[in-house]
């Protein structure tokens, strides 16, 4: 299901860049913004120029954030960069407006389904997720810094009037990504089983989340529990109780929404 939506998320992103945004020279969020702008200033395609920028931000996700996730990365470049390819650059629109706000939204759902589900949409995304952890500076205000980089870029190169253009068709892209993803949404588990050393080891393994642990008992049977806290975002909900479940069928469960975190919380 994960590597399906992977497919589907490139498809609707290329889509969104290569129907309504590339042919009047708005650039996008991120590493593929960056690809727009070569492609539209060099003779080399922009499927091309996404996949060679976002090949460095691989290895250092490797390096620096596991396996996994370079995994879903590699994944998610090489559909997109080669549905960029493939897919004809053609307007479907002659009202630029129109085209800002829907590659803009578009981009948005897209990009919104991958987060959601495969966890990364390479580029940025990657250097972003490394810099917060290490200095528990926010994804979202890392990315809005980055991005404005390429707003600049874009007024100096195509004008300022396209840049405008390109500012608006980011935003629409962060707020769909916002709708989409949720990922901004924090939840607290608890989870209460015989089997909390396992699950938790396989939790430190796999999660990157801080876990606070008590002991307790049944109140019916008086048999020994432990009770896990962990404070997570809505996203990474389904990849702990598969652990659980897979230690323990019998665990219960209870996740509540946290209506706010002071302290130490990496915000990925």
């Amino acid at each position: 299901m994960k590597y399906f939506i992977v497919i589907i998320g490139a498809i609707i992103i290329a889509f969104a860049f290569n129907f309504f945004l590339v042919p009047y020279g708005i650039l996008s969020s991120g590493v593929s913004g960056i690809a727009i702008l070569l492609g539209l200033i060099t003779p080399f395609d922009v499927g091309l120029m996404n996949f060679v920028l976002n090949l460095p931000l691989i290895i250092l996700g490797f390096v620096k954030l596991g396996k996994t996730i370079t995994i879903n990365t590699i994944g998610f470049v090489i559909a997109l960069s080669l549905f960029l390819y493939v897919f004809p650059v053609v307007a479907i629109t002659d009202n630029i407006l129109l085209s800002t706000i829907f590659g803009g939204v578009i981009s948005g759902i897209g990009i919104g389904l991958l987060l959601k589900y495969s966890g990364t949409s390479g580029g940025l995304d990657i250097l972003a997720i490394i810099i917060s952890r290490s200095s528990n500076v926010s994804v979202g205000l890392l990315l809005t810094a980055m991005n404005g980089v390429i707003v600049v870029i874009s007024g100096t190169i195509f004008g300022w009037e396209i840049a405008l253009y390109t500012l608006l068709s980011i935003y629409l892209t962060g707020k769909l990504i916002d709708t989409v993803h949720t990922n901004h949404i924090k939840l607290t588990m608890q989870i209460v089983t015989t089997e909390g050393e396992a699950i938790r080891n396989e939790l430190l393994r796999s999660v990157y989340r801080g876990i606070t642990i008590t002991d307790g008992y049944g109140g019916y049977t008086n048999e020994s529990k432990q009770i896990l806290m962990m404070v997570v975002t809505r996203y990474e909900t389904m990849q702990i109780k598969q652990i659980v479940r897979a230690h323990d069928q019998k665990a219960f469960i209870n996740i509540f929404k946290t209506v706010e975190v002071d302290g130490e919380f990496a915000k990925d």
